[in-house]
């Protein structure tokens, strides 16, 4: 097989795309999609390991594969071909036909440094789980989707450049739509990848923990756990709210890792600007990072998470079922997850095959629950559409017309005081608008009633209504 050994022309190939890249100012591009590990060769043809079919496909999709072609052709003289091998964490060692992968494989992997800081020159063995992260919480169990494809990539290039490709990271959105998934997959990666200390922790836990270090005069115990940190992934970070001095020693943590080149990963209910009693610094430090949204799934993504949690747990449902599922249920993924396992469990207990008519009998709870309380957006729209004489698709719509964008103003305030949705679900719900149009419209009438008492009464009427209609 030495025959066709085209190793050194796929690690030439990187080199000079890297610098090709490196010259447009897209180096981190490079970074995240040039990963590919070299495998074997077979005439005409190199095989090489990616992480998943997404990866194979974005490679493909972007010109990327293209692009490595026509750089092999040149190197080598032949037209060769590119063979994508999936190859998951903890796969099985390679074929004993198959070349290994390279140092300088793995460099175009993790940057200049041939292994990820805490590495030592071996490949690593596979190790065991890491005691604070979900192991089913990886990058090839997320299913990606036009709501969420922005914070995939970004958790995907930080967990191949830890501290250098984007730091620190947020991920802010609603309840159940991936971000403590991804924090956890990007923990994952990097264990797995022999990152040395990686703390993954609800910001509740951080703030107990601080707690408990001050009563029991323990707190440069705490100090030495979280400011000498590889990785620190930390959750819920709203829960940290005008708790002050749990703050304060975020905010040296913070420095302290940032300095270091550690990675940081955060996640939110909402984005930063929106927390109260925040200290200033700390909010100034996240908001130095990138920050990505996660919206609600749509139809198609709705549906390819069903299928692919029914993979993972080796069930079967109808398909006429699983679409009636991803129809109805569009708030997040885990009321997706229960309104399927519900399905799943009620076949196996009752032993009889499920219908759409069932299934709809059987969810009818989850199906007609409104999110936030007992008051859903529709209704709120439905109602100051019908007091402001506009249709409801107007409420939702593009117009800035005065006579349109006023009322839209007032239904984004009312259901943001009527409901628990963040600013970011609530420009989703009217007509996928970004948080900070959101934002500007609930603030627009917070001010507007204060000098306005018809508005006022305007608005306090068309709550209660709402409220009773709801009862």
């Amino acid at each position: 097989m030495a025959e066709w050994d085209y190793r050194v022309f796929w690690e030439e190939a990187l080199k000079q795309l890297r610098e090709e890249f490196k010259e447009a100012g897209n180096e981190q591009e490079f970074v995240l999609w040039f990963g590919a590990d070299y495998l074997g060769s077979a005439e005409r043809e190199i095989a090489v390991g990616v992480p998943s079919a997404f990866y194979r496909d974005q490679l493909n999709s972007r010109g990327y594969t293209s692009r490595l072609k026509s750089k092999l052709a040149e190197l080598s003289g032949q037209n060769l071909r590119i063979r994508f091998e999936i190859r998951k964490k903890n796969a099985s060692p390679a074929a004993a036909n198959e070349t290994p992968v390279s140092s300088e494989s793995r460099a175009a992997l993790f940057g200049k440094s041939a292994h990820p800081a805490g590495h030592s020159g071996e490949a690593a063995p596979p190790k065991n789980r890491h005691p604070q992260l979900r192991e089913d919480y990886t990058f090839e169990t997320f299913v990606t989707g036009d709501n969420c494809s922005f914070a995939y990539n970004a958790a995907l290039a930080i967990s191949r450049n830890p501290g250098k490709a984007y730091n620190p990271v947020l991920f802010y959105g609603g309840v159940g739509l991936g971000k403590t998934h991804l924090t956890q997959a990007v923990g994952n990666a990097l264990f797995q990848a022999g990152v040395g200390k990686i703390i993954y922790v609800p910001a509740e836990n951080f703030a107990n923990d601080f707690i408990n270090s001050l009563q029991a005069k323990k707190a440069q115990e705490f100090k030495n756990k979280y400011r000498n940190a590889d990785a620190l992934l930390l959750d819920d970070v709203h829960f940290l709210q005008k708790k002050m001095a749990t703050q304060e020693e975020l905010f040296y943590a913070f420095n302290a890792l940032s300095q270091a080149f550690k990675q940081m990963v955060f996640t939110c209910d909402r984005p930063i600007s929106e927390l109260k009693g925040m200290n200033e610094r700390l909010t100034s430090r996240f908001s130095s990072g990138l920050s990505v949204d996660l919206l609600p799934p749509d139809y198609e993504t709705r549906k390819a998470i069903l299928q692919k949690k029914l993979e993972i747990a080796h069930k079967d449902i109808p398909p006429d079922v699983l679409d009636l599922i991803a129809q109805n249920v569009s708030t997040n993924v885990r009321d997706l997850e229960a309104a399927m396992a519900k399905i799943v469990a009620y076949a196996e207990l009752t032993e009889t095959a499920v219908t759409p008519e069932t299934a709809q009998q059987q969810l009818r709870d989850i199906f007609c629950s409104p999110k936030g309380g007992a008051v859903s957006v529709e209704a709120i729209q439905k109602a100051v559409a019908d007091h402001y004489n506009i249709s409801f698709s107007d409420i939702k719509g593009k117009s800035h017309r005065k006579k349109i964008a006023e009322p839209r103003h007032v239904a984004l305030y009312i259901a943001s005081k009527l409901t628990e949705y963040s600013t970011t679900e609530l420009g989703a719900e009217f007509g996928n608008r970004d948080h900070t149009t959101v934002m500007y419209s609930v603030a627009k009438i917070e001010k507007l009633i204060t000098v306005d008492s018809v508005l006022d009464a305007a608005v306090q009427a068309l709550m209660r209504e709402i409220k009773d209609r709801e009862k």
